[in-house]
């Protein structure tokens, strides 16, 4: 008897409804809409959680007897364990699927922020910091290549702006709810809190969140196989570029963000209530930013955006300490902050998707993921003592001259994807991660 396409696919969704690995719910049955707050709760889930970092360190300081010098690291060995099982992750989801690799990762993570519970001691904290690392490199890129799988070129900016607008209401609700949280319940409470979100996210991910009709990695998957595809993509030298530039923003990030919140409580007397707030001005400036910013980057163009919030976000960074002489001062100065590091995500993390072809994007994505997390725990393990030998003024020069750097090598070297050249080909399929290259120009 003959079997209608529509009965096919019933079938095929109810069994990926329950959960069956090996079937895949089709791209027609699923609902992008479910799939972006899907993923928009995920990435509210795994930011917030490393976001509520900086604004804790002085309690948690004081809670476990953590010295100041030492408190970065517990921003530092999170960094770099998310950069080592990035590198891991990427050629395993090429192999694997976007969905299962979402799925593993969300689940690890409400695991990792469930023990941050037990966590009584300096040394257990940067133990449970380092497993949530771990969780974090699983999901590292996951999202974006999964956007970069289901959605066209020219609504990548739009979907990833919406989804990395998460962050934003961390920054809004997440950041400052957690901190006045820990400041009455202990800085445990937050971490259990987002374990709850991130539960959810799992059961949201297993129930609508399909895996893409793309093309996946052949052959045996082996850790020659995975240095072989990393080996390849470094000889590119746009992958190399993308890949520097991503390191140098978060380096320059990590040194200016980090010990803000310690600087304004130590020089212009700042109450937890007030770092509170000023990290839900900073959410409002990033949630008004990112979507618009995507989209704006799908009509005109990566490059030029990001390019261009680098160059404001230095001036600001430079201005810091001059123009911040008391504490409400902060306010405008941060949410401006936040409009540009906002307005540099989304176009950075389209254009990447379109470097390479699907089954050489998660490897892309994680190996970009890995060096920006280097680059952060390079930033967060260099301003602690920074700002205890020289002062805060030091993290915003060197951190606005890091993010000078990154718009000086994406303006000169790196090129901008050109969509009618995202085919695939003959010569394509002989070479999969020249599909861009060949059509790009400097």
């Amino acid at each position: 008897m003959q079997t209608s396409r529509s009965d096919t696919r019933g079938r095929a969704k109810r069994g990926w409804l329950r959960g069956s690995p090996g079937t895949d719910m089709t791209k027609e049955d699923s609902h992008p809409y479910l799939i972006l707050f899907a993923l928009w709760l995920l990435v509210f889930s795994a930011s917030s959680q490393i976001m509520i970092i900086s604004p804790m360190l002085p309690q948690i300081g004081r809670e476990l007897n953590v010295p100041e010098a030492m408190q970065g690291t517990l921003v530092s060995v999170y960094a770099l364990m998310v950069g080592t099982f990035a590198l891991v992750i990427g050629p395993i989801s090429d192999k694997i699927g976007r969905r299962r690799v979402l799925l593993i990762g969300a689940g690890l993570m409400t695991l990792a922020l469930a023990m941050h519970g037990i966590a009584s001691s300096y040394l257990s904290l940067l133990l449970v910091r380092t497993f949530a690392g771990v969780a974090g490199g699983v999901l590292s890129g996951s999202a974006v290549s999964y956007v970069g799988d289901y959605f066209p070129y020219e609504q990548r900016g739009w979907a990833s702006g919406w989804i990395m607008s998460s962050t934003a209401l961390g920054q809004i609700a997440g950041v400052p709810l957690g901190t006045l949280l820990a400041a009455k319940y202990g800085f445990r409470t937050p971490f259990l809190g987002f374990g709850v979100t991130m539960a959810l996210t799992f059961l949201l991910i297993w129930q609508f969140v399909p895996q893409p009709d793309v093309q996946r990695a052949k052959g045996k998957l082996s850790l020659g196989s995975a240095l072989k595809s990393y080996a390849v993509l470094l000889r590119r030298s746009d992958v190399v570029v993308a890949s520097v530039a991503f390191c140098l923003m978060y380096l320059g990030l990590a040194l200016y963000v980090v010990f803000l919140p310690t600087w304004l409580a130590r020089t212009k007397g700042a109450t937890a209530g007030q770092i509170a707030t000023l990290f839900l001005v900073g959410g409002i400036a990033n949630a008004l930013t990112g979507p618009l910013a995507g989209r704006l980057s799908d009509r005109v163009g990566r490059k030029s955006l990001i390019i261009a919030s680098c160059l404001g976000l230095a001036a600001v960074m430079l201005s810091t300490t001059f123009v911040i002489r008391k504490f409400w001062m902060a306010y405008p100065l941060f949410f401006f902050t936040m409009i540009l590091v906002a307005a540099r995500i989304s176009p950075f993390q389209a254009l990447l998707s379109a470097l390479v072809k699907d089954d050489h994007r998660g490897t892309l994505l994680s190996l970009t993921v890995a060096l920006g997390q280097v680059g952060f725990a390079l930033g967060g393990a260099l301003a602690g003592p920074a700002y205890s030998r020289f002062g805060y003024a030091s993290n915003s020069i060197t951190g606005a001259a890091f993010v000078l750097l990154m718009a000086l090598l994406v303006w000169r070297f790196l090129p901008e994807p050109k969509p009618e050249l995202i085919v695939s080909s003959p010569e394509n399929e002989k070479n999969p991660v020249s599909a861009v290259a060949a059509g790009s120009h400097l």
